[in-house]
């Protein structure tokens, strides 16, 4: 008989090139149902974006990375002329990168994949193709390595019995692996940390509830479920030494945006003197946004708060609804941003600058 399989035992995201899919778990579907979606058409591939089949910043980056590759194969069949080619990625480009406006993993990936066909204009278009799947590879392993080590530093805040909170979903399902926010608490696991977990249900998509809650506990870890309005509850009591959370875009000034919510966290947390730690790659940090207040925030349909999860409508026909995804949290919340290049603290316009300048001096090291 074989053994039951984990939720972790799966990809979240995966390439499969043979048949010409993108692979992924479909987060609507958990906890209930492990659905695994091969998604061939950008159509399929944009809407899986849009309708958070794929969701989490790094994963969205890694799934358009394979998504615009697979397009380019399309593309590749019917033309070999260069510039048809080029013009054709572009429209599939931009097409895929419409699907969600508040994640700044989506334009990174899908720019940095523009910019191998730009840099190739004497290659081939099979050997443009080549090269958007190395890339397109890459940034999936660069994104492993990269949870990796905000768990490594994360580590460093914390100590062994340690209360952790956490809200929405920053887990192994938002990335290749490890998770972001949770990229702590699964190194701390397999050291013997015994952390305790409090996982924010996180209204009105249930991140927390449906993902959150359910990888941790399926993988052992001590994990307790709360609603979103008893953070202050839990902190009061002592329960939580850190907060732990993502994010999907960070500010210059060390403004972050993360899912609705994150912000009434983080200020419940400074009243009960509890440090809010945003768990960040580089690749989420916009040195071309100033402040928070420029962050476009994606606003999601009026369904998510009325209707989804319930039986019957919970509230009257007509009222109005207001549904951002997204909330900014204000930097003087925020303790510190852990990033695979270090922990930058205020003043963030400061230390994110340093943290892009060694990332860029590590990558020109690495190119030698």
């Amino acid at each position: 008989m074989s053994e039951k399989k984990h939720i972790l035992d799966y990809d979240t995201v995966a390439l499969d090139d043979e048949g010409r899919a993108l692979v992924i778990i479909d987060q609507t579907q958990l906890p209930y149902h492990t659905e695994i979606l091969h998604l061939t058409g950008q159509d399929q591939i944009w809407e899986a974006i849009y309708k958070l089949q794929v969701r989490g910043a790094p994963a969205i980056g890694v799934a358009a990375g394979y998504g615009v590759y697979l397009a380019a194969r399309e593309i590749q069949e019917k033309t070999d002329d260069y510039q048809v080619f080029k013009e054709e990625f572009i429209k599939a480009k931009d097409y895929l990168n419409s699907a969600r406006p508040t994640a700044v993993n989506l334009p990174w990936a899908l720019n940095r994949m523009e910019k191998v066909v730009l840099d190739h204009p004497d290659c081939s278009v099979e050997e443009i193709c080549k090269l958007l799947h190395d890339e397109a590879v890459a940034i999936q392993e660069e994104d492993i390595w990269t949870c990796k080590m905000i768990g490594e530093y994360g580590l460093t805040l914390v100590k062994p019995g340690d209360g952790l909170l956490t809200h929405c979903n920053a887990g192994q399902l938002a990335t290749s692996r490890y998770g972001t926010a949770t990229a702590p608490m699964y190194l701390g696991f397999e050291r013997g940390y015994n952390f305790r977990i409090f996982a924010d249900e996180t209204r009105p998509l249930l991140q927390g509830a449906r993902l959150t809650s359910y990888e941790l506990h399926d993988s052992g870890l001590d994990v307790t479920l709360i609603c979103d309005n008893m953070s202050a509850s839990v902190m009061k009591k002592g329960w939580v030494n850190a907060v732990f959370v993502g994010c999907d875009r960070v500010a210059a000034n060390g403004d972050t945006a993360n899912k609705i919510g994150t912000s009434v966290v983080a200020a419940v947390a400074k009243l009960y003197n509890v440090p809010v730690y945003i768990c960040a790659p580089t690749s989420t940090i916009d040195m071309d946004t100033p402040t928070g207040d420029e962050i476009v925030i994606e606003q999601r349909p009026a369904e998510e708060v009325t209707e989804m999860w319930y039986a019957k409508r919970m509230a009257p026909e007509g009222v109005k609804v207001y549904n951002p995804a997204f909330d900014v949290t204000d930097n003087e919340l925020i303790a510190g941003i852990i990033t695979e290049y270090g922990i930058a603290r205020a003043p963030y316009t400061e230390s994110l600058k340093e943290i892009m300048e060694k990332k860029a001096a590590a990558q020109a090291s690495k190119a030698k």
